[in-house]
């Protein structure tokens, strides 16, 4: 840090007075005092800047309690069953007064590689949506499976207008099947161009 230790230069070597040096460059008397206590303590490494972490943590979750819940975790899934936040976290509060949350168990477990990453879903804004420009340019199919009063399963095939949403064919079959589904609802031999 140059302007610390140019402040600790002019009271150390040039011996001027913790009030000017503070006047001369806008900062407090204190806070040169301060720099200058940290120089005569440990030299020029003492006045660079220190870690703002804190020293300690008291609601880090020990270490104790993570292994015990990687071990109930290991012995759950060797046992055959399911070994998640919510389970270890019902295991653990039969036998603690206060055991940690549901998030901190999964935090612990994620941290010590028991969770495997899942992707995230794609934004919406990614998805292309294609559409016909033109009528009769692009046809999508849906089945619809019904059962009907008698018992027997059909499959309703639709045939729609990408461009216009237009119904262009529909019809009851009792088996789809893909390359003759054109013909079987009475739509020609091929689909239109595309």
């Amino acid at each position: 840090m140059h302007v610390a230790r140019y402040i600790v230069d002019a009271v150390v070597i040039e011996k001027r007075s913790l009030r000017d040096v503070a006047a001369a460059h806008g900062v407090s008397k204190s806070w040169v005092g301060e720099l200058v206590a940290r120089f005569r303590a440990g030299g020029y490494d003492a006045l660079e800047p220190r870690s703002k972490a804190p020293r300690s943590v008291p609601v880090r979750t020990s270490d104790d309690t993570e292994d015990r819940i990687v071990r109930l975790r290991k012995e759950l899934l060797g046992n055959g069953f399911d070994g998640g936040s919510h389970t270890i976290h019902y295991h653990l509060s039969l036998s603690e007064a206060s055991p940690p949350s549901v998030s901190t168990i999964w935090r612990v477990l994620k941290r010590r590689g028991f969770v495997t990453p899942q992707p995230y879903k794609r934004p919406r804004s990614s998805y292309i949506r294609f559409e016909a420009s033109l009528p009769n340019e692009r046809w999508q199919s849906d089945v619809t499976f019904f059962e009907l009063k008698d018992g027997s399963k059909v499959e309703i095939l639709n045939f729609i207008d990408d461009f216009s949403r237009l119904c262009v064919g529909s019809k009851v079959l009792s088996v789809t099947r893909s390359p003759p589904s054109t013909r079987q609802a009475g739509l020609g031999d091929c689909p239109p161009r595309s």
